[in-house]
């Protein structure tokens, strides 16, 4: 900043919005600082900032729950992530648009951009944990898409072999969602699994968006049990989270819903 380069100021703030917050699940201040980026890359005209601030905005807005923000900058950021040949960026631009689909409910697309996600990082020879954690949400969107073959063995061995906290409870919720969706899934192993994600995102650390996301699910599956009781409350449990980490568009996606019940 004191040398007033507007390309090393957007990359450096992108980059902190990221890994120190929105890695968390910090809603409110990874969004803030990602947005201070947006006048910096345009201000530089370099295809390498806007890569990372267009991506790593775009992963804000889905943490906020601004699905059709998120959807706008990560397409950018995925555009100039190809015509840098920028594959571990790219990833993660497919990865978060697989996400915002997911959440959209348009599997296909989500399925799509979960495939290019991995295949991106394959080519780049990433961490073998990051990989499998991109399989897992594969298999989640395929199995949404009415695709039955899940391999529920190959499902279980990428969370076994995972070695970064930073997806424990990610990969818990997956799974649980996947069991309850599949035809054999088992109600007590679907609950053991999202109890699994609830303690993992508590021991890690992650006890922002990811742990709201949690309970979200978990009011969703006492539900279908019947227990509309410990459905509100979990509910409630996720909207108090999800306020307290800035992160508005699921606050509010979720208050209509607790409405509903």
């Amino acid at each position: 900043m004191a040398a007033n380069v507007p390309w090393g100021i957007a990359a450096m703030k992108g980059c902190m919005s990221m890994t120190i917050y929105n890695n968390q699940g910090v809603a409110d201040l990874g969004f803030q600082m990602s947005q201070e980026t947006l006048r910096f890359a345009e201000e530089s005209g370099g295809g390498w900032s806007k890569a990372e601030v267009y991506t790593f905005h775009g992963c804000s807005c889905y943490l906020k729950g601004f699905l059709d923000e998120a959807e706008q900058h990560l397409l950018k950021g995925g555009f100039f992530c190809e015509s840098l040949n920028w594959l571990s960026l790219g990833s993660l631009a497919s990865f978060y648009l697989g996400e915002t689909y997911f959440d959209r409910g348009q599997y296909q697309k989500s399925q799509d951009y979960h495939n290019k996600a991995i295949s991106l990082l394959e080519h780049c020879g990433a961490w073998p944990s990051i990989i499998s954690s991109k399989k897992i949400a594969l298999a989640r969107a395929r199995l949404m898409n009415k695709e039955k073959d899940i391999d529920l063995g190959s499902v279980y061995k990428c969370d076994d072999e995972n070695t970064m906290k930073l997806y424990d409870g990610t990969l818990a919720r997956y799974i649980s969602e996947i069991l309850l969706n599949i035809e054999s899934g088992n109600i007590s192993e679907v609950e053991d699994w999202i109890k699994r994600a609830i303690e993992r995102d508590t021991q890690n650390g992650m006890m922002c968006w990811h742990l709201a996301k949690d309970y979200v699910f978990y009011s969703e599956l006492v539900k279908q049990k019947g227990d509309h009781s410990k459905s509100k409350e979990y509910l409630y449990k996720a909207i108090e989270i999800f306020k307290e980490c800035g992160a508005d568009g699921w606050v509010e996606k979720y208050e209509l819903e607790m409405v509903e019940l």
